[in-house]
């Protein structure tokens, strides 16, 4: 008889992903951040009622996400970095609240109909729908962090940043991933080059890290302005968002904007070239689909052929952090 693990996996992956979310809702990471408790006093504190309390919790640190001391509770670090709500610069939990909520929905819907449910008519709009207010150009901002900080963090140790002095961020959104390069790297400078509505997220997200001396903020549309001058250019998760003819130009762009020796590193969850294995990349390339008519997500080998076609002398593709990956291109 066949083995049910690959379905029951999936099921439970859902009842993880959920949990956690319903610890983020609760406010459990960011009342143990303020000190550890026990299972009794955290939900005294939020208001919990005593039957599933310690179950719940005990969950949590088979997830990894608490610590227990005998019945003492407290956050493991990456909790405590990242889903605590009273530390804004790193704090992704509402990203993945909102992100969860409602998008998986409309993929049985996208895949009878061939189209996209948000409303948008092309790429361009959808940008304009998420623009057109503070908080939903501020929600964007968040959702793109929390996409890009674990490979942020690789990238910050596994570039050659020695070699060059500057760097600029193409579709910068809050400046997560520059801000990770250059509090370890302190040589650098960097400018993130975005839609204006972005300015604000920014400044307050890269004050936040004390950077606002060595980092600044471009406004520009990539595709009606030419792109700032800088050692390294980087794409991160932008590339996907687009039609083929629309990668095509932004990678020329690219080398022309980049002086001699110079480079770009573009970082997506790139699709294996099998189309078997990074389950996320591919999954990924179906929520373009839900969001941003045209985009799709692609293979190293693929986008090394267009970074050639640009012009770009040498490339390679990097593993990064979980299913992400960069392809890096010399001019």
């Amino acid at each position: 008889m066949t083995s049910p693990q690959p379905v029951t996996e999936l099921f439970w992956a859902y009842w993880k992903t959920k949990t956690m979310l319903s610890a983020i809702e609760l406010g459990v990471f960011t009342e143990l951040a303020k000190e550890p408790l026990r299972g009794d006093e955290l939900a005294g504190r939020l208001g919990l009622g005593p039957g599933a309390v310690g179950d719940f919790l005990d969950a949590l640190v088979a997830l990894d996400l608490l610590d227990r001391t005998g019945d003492v509770y407290a956050n493991t670090p990456a909790a405590d970095e990242y889903l605590d709500a009273g530390k804004p610069a790193t704090y992704l939990g509402d990203s993945y609240l909102t992100q969860c909520a409602g998008l998986a929905d409309d993929l049985t819907g996208v895949l009878r109909t061939g189209e996209a449910l948000r409303g948008a008519r092309t790429g361009r709009d959808f940008y304009a729908d998420t623009y057109a207010t503070s908080n939903s150009v501020r929600a964007f901002q968040r959702d793109m962090t929390a996409l890009s900080i674990g490979s942020a963090r690789v990238i910050a140790d596994s570039f050659p940043w020695d070699d060059y002095r500057s760097l600029a961020d193409i579709g910068t959104s809050e400046g997560a991933l520059p801000g990770r390069i250059l509090l370890r790297h302190p040589h650098l400078t960097a400018v993130g080059f975005d839609l204006p509505q972005a300015r604000e997220g920014f400044e307050e997200y890269t004050g936040a890290l004390d950077l606002a001396d060595r980092m600044s903020f471009q406004p520009g549309d990539f595709f009606r302005d030419e792109l700032p001058s800088a050692d390294v250019l980087v794409f991160g998760h932008i590339l996907h968002n687009w039609g083929l003819e629309e990668k095509r130009l932004l990678l020329d762009k690219a080398y022309r904007a980049l002086p001699e020796g110079g480079a770009v590193l573009i970082y997506e969850t790139l699709i294996d070239g099998d189309r078997r294995s990074n389950a996320v990349g591919l999954i990924l390339s179906l929520m373009m689909h839900l969001e941003v008519p045209g985009g799709f997500d692609y293979t190293g080998p693929e986008c090394q052929e267009w970074l050639r076609e640009a012009g770009f002398r040498e490339t390679r593709v990097e593993h990064l952090d979980g299913p992400e990956s960069m392809i890096i291109g010399f001019k």
